[in-house]
C-alpha cells in the first residue's frame, strides 16, 4: 500500500469521524457495556489516559517546538531518513505476503535512497517510479488469515491488537538503527537518534491529533474505532471486498462479519 503519513492519517480521521460520532455515548455508559472486540476496555482506558497525559505534558510541547523551529525541508529530510531506516521491515513483509514484485521494487527503493539519497535523507526513488509502501507483520498475519481477536492499547506506543502486537518486536529488529546501534555506532549515538525519531513521528501526527481532539466527543472510542477500521483498510491494500467495505461504512458489530475474513 502506498505510504503517505499526513495524507493517510488525515484520511483515517475523516473516514472514522462519522461512525465514531454516530456511536458516541457517555464515558460512564461505554465502560459499562461490553464490546467483544474490546474485552479489556477498563485497563485499555487507563493505559490510554496515562499515554495521553505523557503525550500532552512531554511529547506534544517538544513536537510543537520541533515544528516551529526546524525548517520544513529539514523536517522532510529527517522523516525520509527514519522511514528509510525502517524500510527493511516493509521489504520483509512484502515477501511474506507474497508480493514478490513489490518486494524487489521496494528493495531497489531502499538501495537507491540509502546510497544516492544520502542514507535516506532524500527520497530519490519516488521520482524514479518506486513509491513508498507501508507493510508490517500485523498486516502479514492478517493476510494469512489470523484474526485480530481483541483490541489492546499499549502504554506509550498506542493502539494495537492481539495480532498486531506481535509486529512490534519484528519492526524493532528489522530497523537498521537496531543493528548499527549494537555493532557500529553504540548507545551514545543510537539513543539521541531514537529520541529524534520519536519526536519526528509525533510531529507528523500533530495535525491529525488536533482534529481528533476537536472532533471526537469520546476520544478513546474514536481512536479505537479509527484504528480498527484503518487496519482492515491496509490489510486489503485499500480495496476491501464488498462485505468488509460495507462494515467499514456502517460500523456493524464485529460478530456479524463473515468468518472467512479477518477482523481488526
Amino acid at each position: 500500500m502506498r505510504h503517505n503519513y499526513s495524507t493517510a492519517l488525515l484520511l483515517l480521521i475523516c473516514v472514522a469521524l462519522l461512525p465514531a460520532c454516530a456511536t458516541t455515548r457517555s464515558q460512564d455508559k461505554s465502560t459499562e457495556s461490553f464490546d467483544p472486540i474490546d474485552p479489556y476496555e477498563n485497563i485499555n482506558r487507563k493505559f490510554y489516559v496515562f499515554t495521553d497525559v505523557v503525550d500532552r505534558k512531554i511529547m506534544e510541547p517538544i513536537a510543537d517546538a520541533y515544528i516551529d523551529y526546524i525548517p520544513g525541508r529539514m523536517q522532510r529530510s529527517i522523516g525520509h531518513f527514519f522511514d528509510n531506516l525502517q524500510y527493511p521491515n516493509v521489504i520483509l513483509n512484502d515477501f511474506l505476503q507474497g508480493k514478490v514484485r513489490q518486494g524487489f521494487r521496494d528493495s531497489l527503493r531502499f538501495v537507491i535512497n540509502s546510497t544516492i539519497g544520502g542514507a535516506g535523507l532524500f527520497d530519490m526513488a519516488s521520482p524514479m517510479g518506486l513509491p513508498q509502501h507501508d507493510e508490517d507483520f500485523g498486516q502479514t498475519l492478517g493476510v494469512w488469515g489470523v484474526d485480530a481477536k481483541t483490541y489492546l492499547f499499549v502504554p506509550l506506543l498506542g493502539p494495537s491488537s492481539n495480532r498486531d502486537i506481535s509486529g512490534i518486536p519484528v519492526t524493532a529488529v528489522t530497523n537498521v538503527l537496531f543493528w548499527t546501534g549494537i555493532f557500529v555506532i553504540g548507545a551514545p549515538v543510537t539513543v539521541p537518534l531514537s529520541a529524534l525519531g520519536a519526536v519526528d513521528k509525533r510531529a507528523r501526527l500533530s495535525g491529525p491529533m488536533r482534529i481528533r481532539d476537536q472532533a471526537a466527543l469520546e476520544p478513546y472510542l474514536f481512536v479505537r474505532d479509527a484504528y480498527l477500521q484503518q487496519r482492515k483498510h491496509v490489510i486489503y491494500d485499500g480495496d476491501p471486498p464488498p462485505e468488509v467495505y460495507d462494515q467499514l461504512i456502517e460500523d456493524e458489530p464485529i460478530e456479524n462479519e463473515s468468518p472467512t475474513k479477518s477482523t481488526n
